[in-house]
C-alpha cells in the first residue's frame, strides 16, 4: 500500500499497516524529511519514539510509490486534499481504491473529502474513509484503539478493516461516509469551545453540557448533508469527540486553552507546531449552517472568536444567555 501524508497520523497508520505485515510505501511532500525518516527508522519531527517497522520504508517518489501499491492511503490535511490527489492522478492505475483518512471539510467549498476525491479523480473510483477516536501518538505506540472505516463498496471497507485490524486496533465497518466525514469534521470545532471553556475555568459541568450539546449539533449539520443519526453515536462521531474535547494531545483543544489564555489564532498555531483543523473547518461549518438554514449557536461562537475577533468570554456569555428550550430537537 502507498501512503501519501508522512505526518503524525500518516505515519501512525502507515506503522500499523506495517505491523500487520501490509508492505507500506511512506510518501510525503518534503523528499529531505522522507529520506532522514527512512534512514532514522522513526518521524523524529511528527512522531519520535515509534519505530518503524520493517514492512514500512519511506519514498520520496510519488510515482514509485504509487507504483508499488496495490492501494492509496491519503492522510494530508483537509486543505491539502485536492492538491495531493490532482499530483496523485496521473499515476493511479485502474483497480487501485483510495482510503482517506483526512478530517476536515475543503476550505471555501465545505465539500467532504470523499466528495473532493469524486470530483479530482472520478466517481467511479472506489473510497473508503478512516476516522474515530485515535490520537497518532498512541497508534504509533500500539496502544489499544477503535475507529470506523465506511464506504459505499462493501467489499472495500471490509479489505481495508482486514488491513488494519489486529489484537489491539479494532476497526468497525459501515456505509455512512457522510456522517462519518462530518463527524470527523465537526468535532474539531467543538474541541476547540471546550478548551476554552475549559481554559476560563468553567468546570465540569460546562464541559459536559458543550460537548452534549455539540453532539446534537453535530447531527443537525451532518443529517442534511446524508449522514445518519445513529453514526454520529459511534465511534466516528460521540467516540472521537469525546476523545478530542477531554485530553491535551488534542491540538483542537489546545487551540483553545490558549485562546482562552489570551493568545492570538496566530499565536497558538505557531506554538502547537502543526494543523489545527478546527480553525478552517469552523469557517466551512458557518458556511453549510447559512447554506442549509441550520442552528449551531457553539459552532457559531467558536466561529466568532476565531474569525471575527469575539472575546471567549463574550463569546461564552452569548451561549449562557440563551432562552431556554426543549431538549429534543
Amino acid at each position: 500500500m502507498a501512503a501519501l501524508g508522512a505526518g503524525s497520523w500518516g505515519t501512525a497508520l502507515a506503522i500499523q499497516l506495517a505491523r500487520n505485515g501490509v508492505e507500506v510505501r511512506l510518501w510525503g511532500r518534503d523528499a529531505a524529511a522522507i529520506r532522514g525518516l527512512e534512514a532514522a527508522r522513526e518521524n523524529q519531527r511528527y512522531l519520535p519514539g515509534a519505530a518503524l517497522p520493517p514492512a514500512l520504508i519511506g519514498e520520496p517518489d510519488l510515482a514509485a510509490a504509487v507504483a508499488f501499491a496495490g492501494d492509496v492511503l491519503v492522510t494530508v490535511p483537509s486543505h491539502a486534499l485536492r492538491e495531493t490527489l490532482a499530483g496523485l492522478q496521473p499515476h493511479l492505475r485502474p483497480g487501485q481504491r483510495l482510503i482517506l483518512a483526512t478530517k476536515g471539510l475543503e476550505p471555501e467549498s465545505a465539500r467532504l473529502p470523499f466528495e473532493v476525491a469524486a470530483e479530482v479523480l472520478g466517481d467511479d473510483r472506489p473510497v473508503a474513509l478512516l476516522s474515530g477516536p485515535s490520537f497518532a501518538g498512541e497508534v504509533g505506540r500500539g496502544l489499544p484503539t477503535a475507529v470506523t472505516i465506511a464506504s459505499d463498496e462493501a467489499t472495500l471497507a471490509a479489505d481495508m478493516a482486514r488491513a488494519f485490524h489486529d489484537g489491539v486496533f479494532r476497526v468497525y465497518v459501515g456505509a455512512d461516509m457522510a456522517g462519518v466525514a462530518v463527524g470527523g469534521a465537526v468535532k474539531n470545532v467543538l474541541a476547540i469551545a471546550v478548551g476554552i471553556s475549559d481554559g476560563l475555568g468553567y468546570g465540569a459541568n460546562a464541559r459536559a453540557l458543550l460537548i452534549t450539546r455539540g453532539l446534537s449539533e453535530m447531527v443537525r449539520l451532518g443529517e442534511p448533508l446524508g449522514g445518519r443519526r445513529e453514526t454520529f453515536m459511534g465511534m466516528a462521531g460521540l467516540g472521537d469527540l469525546l476523545l478530542t474535547c477531554t485530553d491535551d494531545q488534542s491540538r483542537n483543544r489546545r487551540m483553545g486553552l490558549a485562546l482562552a489564555a489570551g493568545r492570538t489564532v496566530a499565536e497558538a498555531e505557531a506554538d502547537i507546531r502543526q494543523v489545527v483543523e478546527g480553525v478552517r473547518v469552523a469557517r466551512e461549518v458557518h458556511r453549510i449552517a447559512e447554506r442549509e438554514g441550520v442552528e449551531l449557536p457553539i459552532c457559531e461562537q467558536v466561529y466568532s472568536v476565531l474569525h471575527e475577533d469575539v472575546a471567549p468570554p463574550d463569546a461564552v456569555r452569548v451561549l449562557t444567555e440563551r432562552p431556554f428550550r426543549n431538549e429534543i430537537d
